[in-house]
């Protein structure tokens, strides 16, 4: 069974950066294309960055130029480095295995000052 585990949310002033994991397990992680959503209390979850097996990359326009999202097969975990974080960057940070369609748990990222 597929279990995705996502962590490194917590509170950051604006301006400031924080870098999330999600670790994989039970999956043949290379072959996944992987992405990050993020859910704000009260609006739908929305797409922010995917990374495929060959690792091409794709970003939602609110986050490109801020957000760099990375793979490491051997360590079966997908990143997503955010810098320059505003408040409209506040939501949970959910992973999502593309292919299998299992979500984590989710993580929360809070920016305020």
């Amino acid at each position: 069974q597929v279990q995705l585990v996502e962590s490194g949310g917590g509170l950051v002033q604006p301006g400031g950066s924080l870098r999330l994991s999600c670790a994989a397990s039970g999956s043949i992680f290379s072959a996944n294309a992987m992405g990050w959503y993020r859910q704000a209390p009260g609006k739908q979850r929305e797409l922010v960055a995917v990374i495929s097996s060959s690792r091409s990359t794709n970003y939602a326009d609110s986050v490109k130029g801020r957000f760099t999202i990375s793979r490491d097969n051997a360590k079966k975990t997908v990143y997503l480095q955010m810098n320059s974080l505003k408040p409209e960057d506040t939501a949970v940070y959910y992973c999502n295995d593309r292919r299998l369609g299992t979500w984590g748990q989710g993580t929360q990222v809070t920016v305020s000052s």
